[in-house]
């Protein structure tokens, strides 16, 4: 498993600079993910995937320790679809 800091480390060494540098292109890439995401509701990175909203409705629940019933409010769900070309990548016969 790569955390977060893993990743951090890597792309600093793959752009040849600062653990700082790297994480502040990080920060930046998720701000603009986040930004695009509550503005237009998805973003499509041509060759990589895509990352989208999902609208989930209202729904009943149940709750598992006393049974009782409780209504789960709608939310959006965030996601990340890949491209197909990279799915290729890891399914190479």
């Amino acid at each position: 498993m790569i955390t977060k800091t893993d990743f951090i480390a890597n792309l600093a060494t793959e752009m040849n600079a600062s653990q700082s540098a790297a994480t502040a292109a990080f920060d930046a890439f998720w701000a603009t993910v986040e930004k695009g995401l509550k503005k237009d509701g998805k973003i499509t990175l041509t060759g990589i995937g895509i990352f989208e909203l999902k609208k989930k409705p209202a729904r009943m629940g149940i709750n598992p320790a006393t049974k009782e019933k409780v209504k789960i409010a709608a939310s959006n769900a965030p996601q990340f679809k890949f491209a197909k070309t990279v799915k290729e990548k890891f399914n190479k016969k």
